[in-house]
């Protein structure tokens, strides 16, 4: 069998697999979002700060999870797979299986207690886990940076401003005000988990952390800078919060808790990620919401929406991504030439579309009043923050689900709010326009360096890829009155897109990727960006990352960089065993401009081909928030993936995306066949095709 029938044959199984884990009551697809241990750690603590309890079942199950994810060799927990032990992380999986009841003789407790002193115990850990074992009262609020609910007052237009944010920040940093104003302490089960706690101290170490270097010491070393200014203001501050004028401070907090509860969907999710909902159900509590009201439950509820379970094991994803592992999955498998007419995609494309945000609210108005809403949000509930990037592929899986498209009013809204979010420096950010106030990572809040939104490479990419699929269908419609407008708009944004990726090429030819792993990612979406636009590859931008992907390939074939490059830059594009995912966006990314033949990329589909497996290693069963879901399946074929190669923070949090593995790949099977025009005579789709492979 040659190689164009091996990848037909490898695309037909795919994509039978791939259909037959649709979400069957409403087509759909939505697979697990892994990250680290803190998004269970943080459910556990707040259960325990409510003061609701977990059945039995469901602890064994949580605590099989954490200890299936311990480092055997250190008894750390990481941040992603292959990535070294982390003492935030440790310790707050530590903290929860102490309030789960394990003894401190525990094998699992005992390997991390070493772990996390070896690294210099509490006072190393990072500002969110403070916060957390403050609220248990093992570390004092006075070692948490001061954050008076008086900022949510500061008008938007201030460079310092809850909206110059970014939307993550944002919807965490509200309840946070509240539970700062308050600061509680809320009691551990019993006397024995303070004393496990208490012996992540070294003899003699001072509880009141200092979260900033000393005045003096920030002013011989930077003079006169806004890291000089921070110094000075923090004890400022300090001393405002002890004496601030109670009214003021009242009417801040009405403010604080009117944003929370306004940004809380009727489903009881805000922002679409854990940590606004976890301090927003403390936030609400402290000032008098009981228990049971539907806010705190709803908050609640919520969570436990992001639950996953396998294995007997019990864990709260990051986040929920239906929305965007939908509209892959429709693209994946037009892309390998599945009929636009099956009914399993025209459901998929009815559910894409009846989750369009078209409320006229939103954070993104506050510096966008007048743009008209239109985009989609990654989840399931979050009319407040959709996003750039989603709102690219789906209207990309409108496009190639029809060419009739075009002429949709929802399409041509949902390209007029992305249009309308470009920022200042011509790129696109995800959630926000002009999130781009850098210097308030220097804020001793923000020791992830994610407080702000900026324009990046992999998103304007993404931009691009849908402005030239829409210029290129509707070039006969040009002169229609329909057209002529958001086409002139269109042109515009795509020109400053593509002077942005000129400007932010790195010297080595490739692009960053903020919202996966990384450099592979992010030059990839350039690449198919440019393509999609017409910029040829004679252009020196097109050549030197083409030259940069094919330099990054494996000797297997395939492509695999690690999460660390987002740290050395000395290892970008490289640094793991070759993954699906990575081999996958290579390939997209030279398909673009390559042709079939191209030795690069035959060595790269041969590694595709080659490592498809049957899904008989899949979880025997899965359940979404109680929900069994179809993951048991025995058809067709997929990848097996260790790594994450999703990210969301650079450093700090990354995410394993269960179908990267799997849409990728299709697509970079699909666009292979269609290089090579390996269509048999008579047969219009895959789908008939498949039949007879």
């Amino acid at each position: 069998m040659d190689l164009r029938r091996s990848v037909g044959a490898a695309a037909g199984r795919a994509a039978e697999y791939l259909l037959s884990i649709q979400r069957t009551t409403e087509h759909f697809w939505c697979a697990e979002l892994e990250a680290n241990a803190t998004l269970t750690s943080e459910y556990i603590m707040l259960l325990q700060i409510l003061g609701l309890h977990l059945t039995e079942e469901r602890k064994t199950k949580i605590v099989n999870y954490f200890t299936k994810r311990q480092n055997s060799e250190d008894g750390s927990w990481s941040i992603a797979f292959g990535a070294e032990g982390e003492i935030s992380t440790t310790t707050e999986a530590y903290l929860a299986l102490t309030i789960l009841g394990l003894d401190a003789d525990d094998f699992v407790l005992r390997k991390a207690k070493a772990f996390i002193l070896a690294k210099g115990g509490l006072s190393r850990v990072r500002v969110f886990t403070k916060i957390n074992l403050a609220l248990f009262g093992l570390l004092p609020w006075t070692a948490i940076p001061v954050l008076p609910p008086e900022l949510i007052l500061l008008p938007a237009q201030l460079p310092v401003s809850l909206y110059r944010f970014s939307s993550w920040a944002r919807s965490t940093t509200v309840p946070l005000l509240v539970i700062n104003h308050h600061r509680p302490v809320y009691k551990l089960p019993n006397e024995t988990c303070y004393k496990m706690m208490e012996e992540l101290w070294f003899p003699h170490t001072e509880r009141n952390v200092p979260y900033l270097p000393p005045v003096r010491q920030v002013l011989k070393k930077n003079g006169v800078s806004w890291k000089s200014f921070v110094s000075l203001i923090d004890p400022l501050l300090r001393i405002y919060d002890k004496y601030k004028p109670s009214m003021f401070r009242k009417y801040a907090i009405q403010k604080c808790m009117e944003f929370i509860v306004d940004h809380q969907e009727q489903e009881g999710d805000s922002a679409g990620i854990i940590p606004p909902m976890v301090y927003g159900a403390i936030a609400m509590t402290l000032q008098g919401y009981s228990l049971g009201s539907k806010e705190v439950m709803g908050c609640v509820q919520a969570i436990e929406r992001f639950s996953w379970e396998t294995h007997g094991q019990y864990r709260i994803q990051s986040c929920v991504s239906p929305v965007w592992d939908t509209a892959l999955s429709v693209i994946a498998l037009l892309d390998c030439g599945w009929s636009p007419k099956d009914v399993r995609i025209e459901g998929a494309v009815r559910w894409l579309l009846n989750r369009q945000v078209l409320v006229e609210h939103g954070d993104w108005k506050i510096y966008r009043p007048k743009l008209e809403s239109g985009g989609w949000a990654f989840e399931y509930f979050n009319s407040w923050y959709p996003d750039v990037d989603d709102t690219a592929a789906v209207v990309i899986s409108l496009f190639k689900h029809s060419p009739d498209a075009i002429h949709s009013h929802n399409v041509h809204r949902a390209l007029r709010w992305i249009l309308g979010m470009r920022n200042k420096d011509g790129g696109w950010a995800a959630f926000d326009a002009d999130n781009d106030k850098l210097f308030l990572n220097d804020l001793p809040t923000s020791d992830m360096g994610a407080l702000c939104d900026p324009s990046t490479p992999d998103v304007v990419g993404h931009v691009l890829e849908v402005l030239g699929l829409y210029l290129e269908l509707s070039e006969q419609y040009k002169h229609e009155e329909t057209h002529r407008p958001l086409r002139s708009d269109a042109e515009t944004g795509m020109r400053l897109g593509i002077q942005y990726l000129r400007d932010s090429q790195e010297i080595q030819g490739s692009w960053f990727g903020r919202w996966a792993v990384n450099y592979i990612f992010g030059t990839s979406a350039c690449l198919c960006g440019l393509a999609s636009v017409g910029i040829p590859m004679s252009d020196p931008m097109v050549s030197r990352a083409i030259e940069w992907v094919k330099y990054c390939q494996n000797e297997d074939g395939g492509w695999g960089e690690g999460v660390d490059t987002y740290n050395d830059k000395s290892q970008m594009g490289k640094g793991i065993e070759s993954t699906p995912s990575q081999t996958a966006w290579a390939l997209m990314g030279l398909l673009a401009y390559l042709p079939s033949e191209d030795m690069s990329i035959q060595s790269g589909i041969q590694w595709l081909v080659r490592n498809i497996v049957h899904p008989s290693e899949e979880p025997a069963e899965a359940f979404e928030s109680e929900l069994k879901i179809p993951v048991n399946t025995t058809t067709g074929g997929t990848w097996n993936e260790r790594h994450f190669t999703g990210t969301g923070f650079p450093n700090h949090f990354y995410i394993k995306y269960h179908l990267y593995r799997h849409y990728f790949p299709m697509m970079a099977l699909g666009r292979y066949l269609r290089s090579s025009a390996t269509a048999k005579p008579g047969t219009t789709s895959l789908s008939d095709q498949y039949t007879s492979v």
